[in-house]
């Protein structure tokens, strides 16, 4: 590694090799002559002279890209394209009078970003999904487990364990809708020509626009796409690009919301994000178990949900049939906003299997709370043993606010419960309120509600997709 030259952390740290591999150059230029080829092909196979000799000279250097001549040319020209069409032309001698043959530059840019975009979704599907299976399993196994439920972050009605982490994989399901949408209407530039016209290709044709039109759709079989962008300018819509990091923004937003929540229990040691065996928490405090992922997925996920204005402005501010004002900033706002989703998933994916969950803590929360929660209860309880429902209401007033008087002011436990139960007014023993404050009674239909998610929306889409399992190890 130089350390004396910038390195993006999303590529040192963060992005898995995978998604690094798909945004490298070499990837790029390989696809380029992907699309020459099937260019050269889909041209032959309707009339133009073009040999399979050719054909094959061009397939035997696919992957064998002299980049030195390809730099060297480029310095020259200050073109990368055409820097690779002669780079490609000088190891297919017979072949470089047709590469490229009546395309513009979008033909190779263009198409090859929707192929390696395509790609990168997918492996971002396949990501989330396997979030929403290890979080599923979770939502599963915790599923009964009262836990004290927060509105404004204040003590509120309980739910369950299992039931919150639904609130998570619901999020990530509409992101699945919105992804599967993006990848079904994703649109090849096809083969436009400078203005959007085709009138290269017609030129080629000798004014016959069904083979104009036959080539397009040839191209984009052979490289396995079924929509073509019907009009354009030299470029496709950056409106395009503007839905792309929408659906990344979205799968951040939901990435945070989790981070956020997982934050906040982490800091009322109820729920735990994982810790190594031999990891420092902090540099000063050895104690600590500082929520560093968590914080990981917050920070990465504020940039994506920010860079999805890049290309929202680039759609906007497009002149006409084409400007080149969007080509700086496309090379550095997609694939960076794909790269940090990327390392988003990674470490939800790490967390996500190894959530720590304390038991006693939780429970030990719900019962500070608890007794507030089931005033109503006793206060009906005891009517039916003969009580006056204003009289009592207004003891259990009292009692409330010296009970919380004593928690809030001494610091001392919660003793509300035994307050009432040396209340005569109310006719109860102890253990008859301790009957009542069985947490399992107040999480209404926590338990169905996850049951009845997990069945009707989850594993049907995991049973439904092949995708393979993934297990993160982080560089923490």
């Amino acid at each position: 590694m130089q350390k004396n030259t910038y390195e993006s952390p999303l590529n040192a740290r963060y992005a898995s090799p995978e998604m690094q591999v798909l945004f490298s150059p070499d990837t790029k230029f390989r696809t380029w002559r992907i699309l020459w080829i099937a260019l050269a092909e889909a041209e032959k196979e309707l009339g133009i002279p073009i040999t399979q000799e050719q054909i094959d000279e061009l397939k035997r250097f696919q992957n064998d890209i002299n980049y030195e001549e390809a730099v060297k040319k480029e310095k020259e020209v200050r073109h990368d394209v055409m820097a690779h069409v002669y780079a490609y032309g000088a190891q297919c001698q017979k072949a470089k009078g047709i590469i490229h043959l009546g395309a513009t530059s979008c033909f190779v840019c263009d198409n090859t970003d929707i192929i390696l975009f395509s790609k990168a979704l997918h492996l971002i599907r396949t990501k989330v999904l396997n979030v929403i299976s290890k979080l599923a399993i979770f939502a599963e196994k915790y599923k009964n487990m009262p836990t004290l439920g927060f509105t404004h972050f204040q003590p509120a009605q309980l739910v369950t364990v299992g039931k919150r982490a639904c609130l998570w994989i619901q999020d990530l399901l509409f992101d699945i809708d919105e992804l599967d949408f993006v990848l079904n209407h994703l649109y090849l530039l096809g083969n436009k020509g400078t203005t959007g016209t085709q009138a290269s290709f017609l030129s080629l044709f000798n004014g016959d626009h069904d083979k104009v039109k036959q080539l397009e759709r040839l191209i984009a079989e052979k490289i396995g796409f079924e929509r073509i962008i019907p009009v354009s300018g030299q470029t496709y819509t950056r409106k395009q690009d503007s839905r792309i990091l929408n659906v990344l923004s979205s799968i951040a937003q939901s990435a945070y919301k989790f981070s956020n929540d997982l934050r906040l229990l982490q800091n009322l040691k109820e729920l735990e994000e994982p810790f190594e065996s031999s990891q420092i928490g902090s540099s000063a405090m050895a104690y600590k178990r500082n929520p560093m992922r968590s914080e990981r997925i917050s920070a990465l996920a504020r940039y994506v949900i920010v860079d999805a204005l890049n290309p929202a402005i680039t759609a906007s501010t497009q002149w006409l049939e084409r400007t080149l004002d969007d080509s700086a900033n496309r090379r550095i706002s997609i694939p960076e906003g794909f790269l940090a989703v990327d390392a988003i998933l990674n470490i939800y994916i790490n967390i996500a299997e190894g959530l720590v969950v304390y038991p006693e803590m939780i429970r030990k929360r719900v019962m500070e709370e608890l007794p507030f929660m089931v005033t109503e209860d006793i206060l009906m309880a005891a009517v039916k043993k003969g009580g006056d429902r204003q009289a009592l209401h207004e003891r259990i007033r009292i009692h409330s606010m010296a009970a919380a008087k004593r928690v809030k002011q001494e610091g001392l436990t919660n003793d509300l419960i035994e307050r009432i139960s040396r209340d005569d007014a109310f006719g109860m023993s102890l253990n008859d309120l301790k009957e009542i404050l069985d947490p399992r009674l107040y999480i209404g239909r926590s338990t169905e509600q996850v049951e009845e998610f997990l069945q009707g929306y989850v594993l049907p889409l995991l049973e439904e997709d092949s995708f393979q399992d993934v297990h993160v190890q982080l560089n923490v």
